[in-house]
């Protein structure tokens, strides 16, 4: 049960993907001027390192290892294949502004490293979780800078949600400031990078933190008291 709670905790938190690899930021940086696009490719990220992680753990004694990286970009594309068609079928609108950077998933190093690194050395029910783990830590740095950059970029939250859910979206949606006449900076990309660099100084900053607490605290959950002696 251990292992299943590290690799929760390495997806979410301690690796990342996006925030200690700094892996995927070209669609990152480029897609997340609002929380909408970025739930969008946030699924579909999730949906391929699942799916290309539990296949390669599935075949990874029948794979040579001298043709592991080819296979596992083939067997990526393949996924990322799917997932282009069912957005071109049930969410033609929100595919055509997320663009190129849904094929361009097959390229996110995130992906492949994952596959390479984890999936070709465990079983399938593991590669599976940390493929969910990492793309769901993947999508809510997505989310958050996507969040960040639509509140003080246009003043509102969850714009355009008809473009996932519909009719019913249009009630999703949220003007934070009425009268708003917004921030260009950060809807352009100048924004994802400031955005992106707070977000990595938060979570440096809470490690760090932590790391000190940790070490104030002995092993035995005992609290260090110091001893002054006037003698």
């Amino acid at each position: 049960m251990g292992d299943y709670i590290k690799i929760v905790k390495n997806g979410l938190w301690a690796n990342n993907q996006a925030l200690v690899a700094l892996l995927g930021l070209c669609p990152l940086l480029a897609v997340t001027n609002n929380i909408v696009n970025a739930i969008g490719l946030g699924l579909a990220t999730t949906f391929v390192l699942v799916a290309s992680n539990v296949t390669v753990s599935i075949f990874r004694n029948h794979i040579s290892k001298e043709v592991r990286i080819p296979i596992f970009v083939l067997l990526i594309a393949s996924f990322v294949t799917i997932v282009e068609l069912l957005m071109q079928s049930y969410f033609y609108d929100l595919y055509l502004i997320l663009g190129i950077f849904v094929p361009l998933i097959v390229t996110n190093c995130a992906i492949l490293g994952r596959a390479e690194a984890y999936a070709s050395k465990n079983t399938w029910d593991k590669s599976a979780l940390d493929g969910l783990m990492m793309g769901i830590g993947f999508s809510l740095v997505l989310i958050l800078l996507g969040g960040m950059r639509e509140l003080i970029g246009s003043g509102t939250l969850f714009d355009q949600s008809s473009l996932i859910l519909g009719s019913f979206g249009d009630t999703l949606s949220i003007t934070v400031f009425e009268n708003y006449q917004g921030t260009l900076l950060a809807i352009l990309p100048p924004g994802a990078f400031i955005g992106l660099g707070l977000i990595v100084a938060l979570k440096n900053l809470l490690d760090l933190k932590a790391a000190k607490t940790s070490e104030s605290i002995p092993l035995d959950g005992s609290i260090k008291t110091i001893a002054l002696n006037n003698s």
